[in-house]
């Protein structure tokens, strides 16, 4: 691993508000390839399989990123990074972009010298019981000890939560989101938290998904999706208009096989690349667009493949579904 990723905390400090790199596009096209930091391993979210091929919601926004800079969204590395790794990778430059089920925060936000570029999926923290514990609410779990990640928003959440309720808890704390898993199929606590995408994603990695049960308590608010660094705000419109280009062609109805479709709608010829220069304002060609939904799909494409209903993580899109469809996503205006 690169010496980068060892840095204290302290020496973290170093690089908060500074530019590694002033042109990651450049930078990116001149290696040929996006380097994206991903988790060590969320089911739906970010997860390589037995061959190394990584998939998940966050991926494919990495993939979305290189088909629109590089034209190919198979020219990316992948970089897994633990809760602690990720923003020292991406301050020192190891990464060009985070897209790592990462919450959007204030502390994050605004001392860390970093920008989230929108959010890829609207989270909450919960929790994941035995069903042998007979537990239906967290309100249940007064003096329990929980299985949490190290360095993630999950341990601040709990001791709010927790002391708000005047109740006393337990933390055990892992590096990864395996090593909690393997805590809480063990035996080393009795509850396991964290957002309740991941754990879905955990409880069908279980060696039996039946004997665990996700609480139906939510405890903040975690708002996910793709970092960069400050100080190159061409790149951070890249990114963001690259996520944001998912979610207009799922509300226009266009999708990986129909992209090409002749259309009379502006909307859809703009997404295309047949009219207008909205590719000229972040240094791209016309297909920039198009590319992100032929090879890899819309919103719904990438959620519905990922995590949807019909994948052993079976999430509804709830409050991630279209705000046409009485949800809360939309991506601002294309024009």
């Amino acid at each position: 691993m690169n010496k980068l990723l060892k840095l204290s905390a302290a020496s973290l400090l170093v690089f908060t508000g500074f530019s590694v790199n002033a042109d990651t596009l450049s930078d990116v096209k001149s290696k040929g390839s996006l380097s994206c930091g991903v988790s060590t391993g969320t089911p739906g979210f970010s997860n390589p399989d037995s061959n190394g091929n990584w998939s998940g919601m966050d991926v494919d926004v990495c993939r979305a990123i290189a088909a629109a800079t590089l034209g190919d969204d198979r020219k990316v590395k992948y970089v897994p990074l633990s809760a602690k790794e990720r923003f020292i990778a991406l301050q020192s430059g190891e990464i060009d972009v985070l897209s790592r089920n990462t919450t959007w925060t204030h502390t994050r936000d605004t001392s860390l010298g970093l920008n989230f570029a929108g959010v890829n999926y609207y989270d909450g923290q919960g929790f994941m019981v035995k069903k042998a514990l007979g537990v239906n609410s967290v309100k249940d779990l007064a003096g329990a000890s929980f299985c949490i990640q190290a360095g993630t928003t999950t341990e601040l959440n709990l001791a709010d939560y927790f002391r708000s309720n005047n109740m006393k808890f337990k933390a055990v704390t892992y590096d990864t989101s395996a090593q909690t898993k393997g805590g809480f199929e063990a035996g080393r606590c009795d509850a396991l938290t964290s957002d309740v995408s991941q754990l879905a994603g955990l409880r069908s990695t279980l060696k039996d998904p039946s004997s665990a049960v996700v609480l139906g308590d939510v405890i903040s608010k975690e708002p996910l999706g793709p970092v960069v660094r400050q100080g190159d705000d061409n790149w951070f419109n890249i990114v963001k208009w690259s996520l944001n280009a998912m979610i207009e062609a799922e509300e226009l109805g266009i999708t990986s096989r129909t992209i090409d479709r002749t259309s009379t709608s502006p909307g859809v010829q703009r997404l295309q690349g047949k009219i207008g220069k909205l590719n000229e304002h972040l240094g791209l060609n016309k297909a920039w667009a198009r590319n992100i939904i032929s090879q890899v799909g819309n919103y719904g494409e990438s959620f519905e493949r990922n995590i949807g209903m019909s994948t052993p993580i079976a999430l509804p899109r709830g409050v991630n579904q279209l705000w046409i469809k009485g949800g809360i996503l939309y991506s601002p205006a294309f024009r």
